[in-house]
């Protein structure tokens, strides 16, 4: 009789045994959907765990399934009120859906804004949540409660948090506001707080935006000075191309990014060979633009910018 049972039994024990194990390398590996399915099936079995819950509301949320996620992150939000992290990712997805339709973004404006305010509150070092109240409020008309001077305070509050933070924020707030002195003084201010590839990036863009290429460039080197990598390369030659100036600079630190390439530099060497296609028709140099071009073609044959540029090349 035991040995009927146990046989009975052994089915119904392996069957049960969902486990959210292997999900986090999912998320890794970018297999949202696959992370989806398990998660969903370990909370037939688990309707009431937490992790599970915010963990399904992610892969939602990595799939732009922002439909989804809000109802995973309402869960949270209503069952445990008091958790900042919670409802930071709820006002982030409903952020997400208001920028896919705008017409319904009026609804939801309010509920964006209590969530990430209610975030703020609940957690005192919170930066992400007050990053996303800076942007909100600067983004926002004011009739519908935009306003520079919550930004400030909450860029004010991220200061207090993180030195490159409150920099940041401020230099973003008063770009935004087309104030370029004081967004460049503190883009400034946080290469030298910090000096992370981050801070550099934005104040590289930012010269970028404001039609200041040769500033971009000088800044972008100031980068590879301190952080060697390859990627920065492929960022002068895309400047130098962009804007016609210091070709054979540009040329060259193309042609460096295509040696020492590896994934891991993120721009697929299609765009080195555009980039360097465009500075070689600059320089009305034919045949070697449309050997790089159609080398760009041949490995993201479906990128219109490549083809047009062909077209160029074509007519020199």
């Amino acid at each position: 009789m035991k040995k009927i049972v146990l046989l009975l039994l052994f089915p119904l024990m392996g069957f049960s045994q969902v486990t959210l194990d292997g999900v986090e390398m999912l998320f890794q590996q970018k297999q949202f959907k696959k992370a989806e399915t398990q998660i969903t099936n370990f909370l037939k079995e688990h309707p009431n765990h937490l992790k599970a819950t915010e963990l399904l509301g992610d892969a939602y949320g990595h799939q732009k399934k922002w439909d989804d996620a809000i109802v995973e992150y309402k869960k949270l939000v209503k069952t445990n009120p008091n958790i900042a992290n919670y409802h930071y990712k709820y006002g982030g997805v409903l952020g997400m859906k208001a920028l896919q339709n705008k017409l319904k973004a009026l609804g939801i404006i309010g509920d964006i804004k209590n969530a990430f305010t209610k975030a703020a509150e609940l957690d005192e070092n919170h930066i992400d949540a007050r990053w996303a109240l800076v942007e909100l409020y600067m983004q926002l008309p004011g009739i519908f409660g935009g306003s520079k001077n919550k930004s400030l305070k909450y860029a004010n509050e991220l200061e207090a948090l993180s030195k490159v933070d409150g920099y940041l924020a401020k230099g973003y707030v008063y770009e935004y506001d087309n104030e370029p002195e004081l967004a460049e003084k503190y883009y400034k201010m946080a290469i030298e707080e910090g000096g992370s590839l981050t801070c550099f990036n934005k104040l590289a863009t930012f010269y970028e935006n404001k039609k200041q290429p040769e500033k971009a460039i000088s800044t972008i080197e100031q980068a590879q000075k301190k952080h060697q990598r390859n990627a920065l390369h492929y960022q002068i030659g895309k400047v130098a191309a962009e804007y016609n100036i210091q070709l054979s600079k540009g040329e060259q630190c193309l042609q460096t990014y295509l040696k020492n390439y590896s994934a891991a530099d993120g721009v697929p060497k299609a765009w080195a060979h555009y980039r360097l296609a465009q500075i070689h028709t600059l320089k009305n140099n034919k045949t070697q633009a449309l050997k790089h071009i159609n080398l760009a073609i041949a490995q993201l044959p479906k990128i219109k910018p490549f083809k047009t540029q062909k077209q160029k090349i074509l007519n020199l």
